[in-house]
């Protein structure tokens, strides 16, 4: 079993249902909190995709993207938790 038949086979169809169940639990989350950690792992799911994405086509080009993706996550959710702390 090459790389690309690994990708397609195990890493894509893991990636989709996990994707799916976040999704889930973004929609009923209960509570706020819940809903942006999902989101927070949405995004997460999603540049996992682009970095398969990257890996299968070839271009690294993507994973600067990929980079840049995870750094406006990473600054949203400190927002939101900074949000929370002036909060309460």
């Amino acid at each position: 079993m090459n790389l690309n038949n690994y990708l397609d086979y195990v890493i894509l169809p893991l990636l989709s249902v996990s994707m799916m169940l976040t999704f889930i639990r973004f929609v009923r989350g209960p509570r706020v909190v819940d809903r942006v950690i999902a989101l927070d792992l949405i995004i997460t799911i999603g540049i996992a995709f682009i970095t398969v994405f990257s890996i299968r086509s070839g271009k690294e080009l993507f994973l600067d993207v990929a980079m840049i993706l995870a750094l406006i996550a990473f600054l949203g959710t400190v927002a939101f938790s900074y949000y929370l702390e002036k909060k309460a």
